[in-house]
């Protein structure tokens, strides 16, 4: 119930409005001056105050200043008359919310004090939103317009139950994005369970993923229940689904589009309500022509795609990233660390292959072995040394030679990033795989 204090001297005029707010259900208390109404402040919270502004001892102007000290969260509401017009206008620039001139019609005064109240409502949501948001992205940290754009996405669909396939390099943060998904979802207070197909033999991936009976194989002495009956209810992280078996994918598939299943060993149909979320860091489409990845389970995974952009892609966050590792470190020693202007240059220049992972690893490698609180350039790792060293050195050499290693390094990176698929590499970086062989040929690269 919303609580209104009302401040008013008139006898007939306090009466008349009390009785009228309280015809709307809301809680009233009254006083007949400013002094009285900060007796009231000190002792209860209201939503508004709802005050004339010419009272003999403390006036509403007065009183709001105080008001604004005692009860920060309360709206203020004036009542005038015509002749102090100016003196409500002076408490609107102060922060009241709105003034009503005496005399005044009652229904539209109950239109305004809604009209407050509906904001009090937005401003709640908004600051719940926020402090929500806050929670749920925790260490995912950046203003980009990439990164921005993946948060509005998490927002759109993490209300639903639709499946979301989330890709990206190593070290992008896909955990994070899945672990966000979870938490603005319905099923946020409900299971959240995850399972790393890489990292479980193939051999145990079904009972993991269906649970058994005992018996059920050798070492099974008791029942077990599978990650989907443990997260009945919530929500099923799959982490690397790309290197799922294939013999796993047709059971997942059935899963997925039955919602049911048997334990090994068991002949009882389970079912269960499972909001399914999968991550990995392989081209699932390119699994696909390489055979070893159903076309079907992609269809059903990819329902909703969520692709994590790498660091290199935006680089204006990596100083925001930086300052929040050195926060978090400092905090574990105890002091606060800075990065020098020169250091901060070479990381925004080093490409981070290992993404925000690796980012991350290399602020905690230098806030440990850094003598004081200022990390400078001779701290940083030696692969970002050579790579200062080698910005330096091209600026004295002839643009073919600059232009001719810059091409080879290319190369060798996207032959790298692609695990020597000359194909792929060749897609990447968007020529023939002809052409591809002949630059590999003139520079020298050998597989």
């Amino acid at each position: 119930m919303k609580q209104i204090l009302l401040v008013e001297d008139d006898e007939i005029m306090r009466i008349t409005v009390r009785d009228r707010l309280k015809r709307e259900k809301w809680q009233v208390d009254v006083a007949i001056n400013g002094h009285e109404a900060l007796n009231r402040l000190d002792q209860k919270h209201y939503h508004l105050i709802l005050s004339d502004i010419r009272m003999p001892g403390m006036g509403g102007m007065e009183l709001l200043e105080r008001a604004r000290k005692h009860s920060p969260f309360s709206d203020m509401f004036l009542m005038t008359a015509y002749g102090s017009v100016e003196d409500a206008i002076a408490c609107l620039r102060q922060g009241a919310a709105d003034y009503i001139l005496k005399p005044f019609e009652m229904d539209d005064l109950i239109i305004r004090i809604n009209r407050i109240f509906e904001i009090q409502t937005v401003r709640a949501r908004c600051a719940s939103l926020e402090e929500r948001c806050s929670q749920e992205y925790q260490d995912m940290i950046g203003n980009s317009t990439a990164i921005r754009n993946i948060f509005s996405l998490i927002n759109q669909i993490g209300p639903t139950d639709s499946t979301v396939l989330i890709s990206g390099e190593s070290g992008t943060g896909k955990e994070l994005a899945a672990n966000a998904l979870h938490r603005t979802s319905h099923r946020a207070d409900k299971p959240y369970i995850r399972i790393n197909c890489a990292a479980i033999p193939e051999g145990l991936l079904e009972s993991e993923f269906f649970g058994h009976e005992k018996g059920a194989f050798t070492g099974a002495h008791a029942k077990k229940l599978g990650r989907f009956e443990l997260a009945d209810g919530g929500t099923l992280l799959l982490d690397e689904i790309g290197d799922l078996p294939l013999g796993l994918q047709a059971k997942l598939l059935r899963v997925i589009e039955e919602g049911e299943f048997e334990r090994l060993g068991g002949t009882r149909t389970i079912r269960v309500d499972v909001r399914l979320l999968c991550s990995t860091a392989k081209d699932l489409k390119e699994e696909v022509r390489e055979g070893r990845f159903r076309q079907d389970l992609l269809y059903r995974l990819s329902v909703i795609p969520l692709h994590l952009p790498p660091l290199r892609e935006r680089t204006e966050d990596i100083s925001l990233l930086v300052a929040h590792f050195l926060r978090g470190f400092g905090r574990k020693r105890g002091m606060d660390l800075t990065l020098s202007n020169e250091a901060m240059q070479s990381l925004i220049r080093y490409d981070f292959p290992g993404n925000v992972r690796e980012l991350k690893n290399i602020i905690e490698r230098v806030s440990v072995l850094s003598p004081g609180p200022e990390i400078n350039c001779s701290d940083l790792p030696a692969d970002l040394h050579a790579l200062r060293t080698a910005v330096n050195e091209t600026a004295s050499m002839p643009l073919n030679v600059v232009m001719a290693s810059a091409e080879k390094q290319c190369l060798i990176n996207a032959l790298a990033h692609c695990d020597g698929n000359r194909t792929k590499a060749a897609g990447q970086l968007g020529i023939s795989r002809k052409n591809l062989w002949e630059k590999m040929k003139l520079h020298g690269i050998e597989l």
